[in-house]
């Protein structure tokens, strides 16, 4: 049936021959506050980054899929690490028993991640890490490898997510305190200022937020309040706002409602210049762009029928090329049931090549613009995120609102709300609650990770910790104990710890021992 509400709570008239409502002032592409993109050409001058994330079992496996991708028109590599990796373990650890490369790579050592960037120019291909607790350690990884080959850091690009704040609203997978945490992403945006300038040194994450259950208001209102927590933890750490807000970027969910998602990122955009410009007074343009990468919903794909998930992933593709992304990342058909298969991913990236070749369009800058829905919806979106906005900083901010569970409760409501509409046949999801089939004998072939691959990473981590110099790896986890009961920036002493052979287990237990390490509050929805 016709929907008279939408998700998000907006209400939806049959048609749509004016903007209800004011419009919003959303200006020429190119031009603040950005609502039409952000470049005045957008693709036709430069199509997205196609950035596929993939990452399982060794850094040698792992290395061989982005070979693979790479080779089939993949333009930039998304790097998902493994469990323990994320929560800063290593391999060996008995907390990592179990999950060693299930659910991405297993990296311990910068002999890991040599291996999986063998053969990757780091200084022609961007690379994106997905990993926030440990980020710091993991960015270090990446610039021991790129200093033994020999790579001005000024020529590397890519980013890290390194954000630690939708980690304790959306994800848990943090390991310390809120402000030694911050603290760790005000050192990355510093350092990098500094040493590697075309890095994005924190990837603003909406999409995990969404994936927990969020409405899109709320997607983009408590994202855009952690995007001002780390502007202002930036400004008290004493630097200066317009030398790493340059280098944000923001990392978006594309959704199953196709307009209210386009409408998304360019409301998303017009609240971000604002906030840049006139909270914080930013006044370098590129302070003020929302640049952002897209996936496509994993919550909204289905085990059943799961052929399905390839219409589902085109459509959530192409709202976020019409909203104007900058990189995009399409699921495999398979991921409701597994990591996908190399077919699947190959599947994936095809659906972003097809819509960027042969749809057309990437011919014409924003070619929603005017659509009397897409207005509407834009202005709705923009005002409802704007007042969730405000609440935030009544409350203090993002970091209050996640150390009371306000955020964590809200998020909870919504995704049970949507999850009793499904129940009560009020959200259809084709294939699972209706236009159902028996699926006996029409089972997929998926990829499983093998048991010995935890058994070969333990041993050759064994190998690598008795053949490096144990002497100078203590000594440089003396340097980090100091410098972490401290004030000094902590990257330049994990880059030269990592390229020393200490292992990202071992920096993140002496991280442990002096920042203590966070425990969440009860939320009651």
């Amino acid at each position: 049936m016709p929907r008279d509400v939408n998700d998000s709570g907006i209400p939806i008239r049959a048609v749509y021959d004016a903007v209800e409502g004011p419009a919003a002032k959303l200006g020429e592409p190119g031009d603040f506050p950005y609502g039409r993109g952000i470049r005045k050409d957008m693709y036709r001058g430069r199509l997205w980054t196609m950035r596929q994330y993939a990452g399982f079992g060794t850094a040698a496996e792992s290395n061989a899929r982005y070979r693979y991708l790479l080779q089939r028109g993949q333009t930039g590599l998304s790097v998902a690490f493994d469990l323990p990796t994320q929560l800063g373990y290593d391999s060996d650890a008995p907390q990592a028993r179990g999950e060693v490369g299930k659910v991405g790579v297993a990296i311990d050592s910068v002999a890991d991640m040599e291996t999986l960037l063998d053969g990757v120019p780091l200084d022609r291909v961007t690379v994106s890490m997905t990993i926030n607790a440990p980020a710091s350690i993991l960015l270090a990884l990446l610039l021991a490898v790129a200093r033994r080959r020999g790579i001005p850091f000024e020529k590397l690009g890519g980013t890290v997510q390194n954000d630690v704040l939708k980690e304790y609203v959306a994800r848990g997978t943090y390991i310390y305190p809120p402000k030694p945490s911050m603290r760790l992403v005000t050192d990355v945006m510093s350092y990098c200022a500094r040493e590697v300038p075309q890095w994005n040194t924190i990837s603003i994450s909406g999409y995990h937020i969404r994936e927990a259950g969020s409405t899109a208001v709320e997607e983009i209102a408590f994202t855009l309040s952690n995007g001002k927590a780390y502007l202002q933890a930036a400004r008290d750490a004493g630097i200066a706002i317009d030398e790493v807000a340059p280098r944000i970027s923001f990392f978006w969910n594309a959704h199953n409602d196709f307009f209210e998602e386009i409408a998304k990122f360019r409301a998303a955009r017009y609240l971000w210049a604002h906030i840049t410009r006139d909270e914080f007074g930013c006044r370098d343009a590129r302070s003020q762009m929302l640049r952002f990468h897209t996936q496509t919903g994993g919550s909204t794909l289905t085990a059943q029928e799961p052929e399905n998930n390839v219409v589902r992933v085109t459509l959530q593709a192409l709202a976020a090329v019409l909203g104007g992304t900058q990189s995009l990342h399409t699921n495999g058909k398979d991921e409701a049931l597994a990591l996908p298969t190399a077919e699947a991913a190959k599947t994936a990236l095809r659906t972003q090549q097809i819509i960027a070749y042969e749809s057309g369009v990437a011919d014409v800058v924003d070619p929603m613009a005017g659509s009397y829905y897409i207005e509407t919806l834009t202005r709705e979106l923009i005002e409802r995120s704007r007042g969730i906005i405000g609440e935030i900083d009544a409350m203090g901010g993002s970091i209050a609102a996640i150390e009371t569970g306000w955020m964590q409760a809200r998020i909870a409501d919504s995704a049970y709300a949507a999850q009793q509409a499904i129940e009560r046949g009020e959200r259809i999801v084709v294939g699972v609650n209706r236009f159902s089939e028996d699926e006996s004998g029409h089972a997929i072939e998926l990829q499983r990770i093998e048991e010995r691959v935890e058994r070969e990473q333990v041993e050759r981590l064994a190998r690598f910790r008795a053949t490096r110099d144990a002497a100078a790896a203590a000594v440089e986890l003396g340097r980090i104990r100091n410098a972490a009961s401290g004030a000094d920036n902590l990257m330049p002493f994990f880059v030269d710890a990592v390229d020393a052979g200490v292992t990202l287990g071992e920096i993140c237990n002496v991280l442990r021992e002096v920042f203590g390490t966070y425990r969440s509050k009860e939320v009651v929805a």
